[in-house]
């Protein structure tokens, strides 16, 4: 089970990733959020599935930042929606 998932990143998500404010964060996620998220998208401390409007959407906990997705589980596939402050994440 290690590493099934794939993890597909959305354009709106690249493209905020090049932005100053999530720079840093990058190497965070590439290199500790993504091999948790290959390994079992559906549970963990940083991670709860949303209800209401966003329901089928995960959101994983970055300190201040919340990171979206969604898991295509016929596919294997994880897909990165968008990164948020926490702030504005949920409006």
């Amino acid at each position: 089970m290690l590493n099934k998932f794939q993890i597909a990143e959305t354009d709106q998500f690249t493209s905020k990733i090049y932005d100053v404010k999530y720079r840093k964060i990058y190497k965070k996620i590439r290199d500790f959020v993504y091999p948790q998220l290959r390994t079992n998208p559906f549970f963990g401390a940083n991670i709860k599935k949303l209800k209401g409007t966003f329901a089928g959407v995960y959101r994983y906990r970055i300190g201040n930042y919340r990171l979206f997705y969604i898991i295509e589980n016929e596919k294997v596939l994880v897909i990165i929606l968008d990164i948020n402050d926490r702030k504005d994440a949920y409006n």
